[in-house]
């Protein structure tokens, strides 16, 4: 069926070149979009004068020798009228036997209202700026498979208004993060996405080669290490916004590809960053759709209140019934099975500790909430806390059963840095390939001292996902990977 149509198409392309008409011109007219023209009708159409408009067409109709159309320029929608007795017959028939529904045109004439009272352009002449060679589906009707809308992203757009809203809102939340934070005197800066040894999280990375050097390459899992770098270069606040590589699972709220803010400020610790957070998201928030209460999955979020602050391990104890601290790994385990949370032979305690929290505790989370005092092995790069050292100076933030942000006081000791990390190259080498690596350049800059530093990292998809209440991430992000069709 399709195959007919794009071949009917295609004579018409062929049709209009016999005529001399390239129906991909290079020149566009100078037009007026349709929003424009629309928000000023009254004053076009005191005037009298000739404009020129174009559009993709959404719905062609004819009464004899009158074909009315609805053309749609990405800013609205107007209907535009042709006669044959102003286009002339020649000029008329050609449209009508070889322009339909998808083209793209350009149409000059003036504004009028119809006998209906409908605002409308009556065009004097047409010009064809593409011409569609697939039928575009039907709104109503057509892709229905959730799957297909993300593969053929294109088509989800021209469909779904609302889907574009989604990503016209996510541009703004990244342009009002963007702004706050030049507000706050932070510099964004830009650091290696092709890294000879990857680092900031514990994830297993994408490899490539350069050839040229003849050299192993990892995509950046996380921007932290040269950010840190920055910050004992003499920088004061430093911020990175762009595109990580984690070779993991997809799901609702993970993508291999993705978007991440961090930040860093130094002079600063995990207590004043906590407060500097709650204000940051709650003003983003605001800027972004003008309020604070947003509704996720049926249920309210308020970023107004006072955010709470709940204790790691109590949360953990209270819904698990174990001490992330005190239970050993086979109490782990045998809990893990009762409560039906699926985790892996090679799983290390604290990797058992993280799936009983998420699959337990996560969906208790739903106001926004920082969760404080992780256990110390949680956060390889984390200060612990003066007062006790099995605890670690850090806090997550929590919204709609989502776990939105890590942050932490960074941990500027370079003595036992270099512990830490030889201690997951250990488990590295052991066979777990998403402990974090030794990287002995990142050592000597703590070596040179760096500044108490306060760092935070925000994914950017799942926080854009929260504020337009999208259920999975993918719905956010424009091209999502997809696992291949066979």
């Amino acid at each position: 069926m399709e195959e007919d149509v794009k071949k009917d198409k295609l004579k018409k392309v062929e049709n209009l070149r016999k005529l001399g008409i390239n129906p991909y011109p290079v020149e566009v007219g100078d037009l007026i979009r349709i929003r424009e023209v629309l928000d000023n009708f009254e004053e076009y159409e005191k005037k009298g004068e000739k404009i020129k408009i174009a559009g993709r067409i959404l719905s062609r109709r004819w009464h004899g020798k009158i074909i009315f159309l609805t053309i749609d320029d990405n800013t609205d929608e107007i209907q535009v009228v042709l006669r044959e007795d102003i286009l002339g017959e020649e000029n008329y028939n050609l449209f009508l036997d070889n322009i339909e529904k998808d083209d793209i045109v350009e149409f000059l004439g003036e504004v009028m209202i119809t006998k209906r009272g409908q605002k409308s352009l009556l065009a004097s002449s047409w010009r064809i700026l593409t011409k569609a060679i697939l039928p575009i589906p039907d709104r109503w009707y057509g892709l229905k498979d959730v799957e297909e809308r993300y593969r053929k992203r294109y088509l989800d757009l021209l469909l779904n208004r609302e889907v574009k809203e989604n990503f016209i809102l996510r541009s703004k939340i990244i342009k009002e993060i963007r702004k706050y934070l030049d507000e706050q005197g932070f510099i964004e800066v830009e650091t290696p996405v092709l890294q000879p040894i990857y680092g900031g999280a514990s994830a297993r990375p994408f490899i490539t080669d350069l050839f040229v050097l003849k050299m192993k390459l990892y995509l950046r899992i996380s921007p932290e290490l040269y950010l840190k770098r920055l910050i004992v270069g003499g920088f004061d606040k430093v911020y990175e916004l762009g595109r990580v590589f984690r070779n993991e699972g997809i799901d609702r709220t993970h993508n291999p590809e993705f978007t991440s803010l961090e930040f860093y400020i130094a002079y600063c610790d995990y207590k004043k960053l906590m407060d500097f957070t709650e204000q940051f998201i709650r003003e983003v928030v605001k800027r972004s759709i003008g309020r604070t209460k947003i509704i996720y999955e049926d249920k309210e979020i308020d970023f107004e209140k006072k955010w709470e602050r709940l204790d790691y391990c109590e949360l953990f104890e209270k819904e698990v019934g174990l001490h992330p601290l005190r239970a050993d790994i086979s109490q782990l385990r045998e809990k893990a099975k009762e409560l039906g949370v699926e985790i892996k032979k090679e799983d290390t305690e604290i990797e058992i500790i993280d799936e009983l929290f998420k699959e337990v505790c996560l969906p208790k989370l739903q106001n926004p909430t920082f969760l404080i005092n992780h256990p110390k092995g949680t956060f390889p790069l984390a200060k612990s806390r003066d007062d006790n050292g099995e605890y670690l100076a850090s806090f997550q933030v929590f919204a709609g059963g989502m776990q939105l942000i890590t942050a932490f006081s960074e941990l500027n000791d370079p003595i036992e840095q270099e512990e830490r990390l030889k201690e997951q190259e250990k488990i590295f080498k052991k066979g777990l390939d998403i402990a974090h690596r030794l990287d002995e350049d990142f050592i000597e800059a703590l070596s040179y001292g760096m500044p108490p530093t306060a760092g935070f990292g925000l994914g950017i998809d799942r926080f854009v996902s929260l504020l337009t209440n999208s259920h999975a991430i993918k719905d956010v992000i424009l091209f999502p990977f997809l696992r291949p069709r066979n």
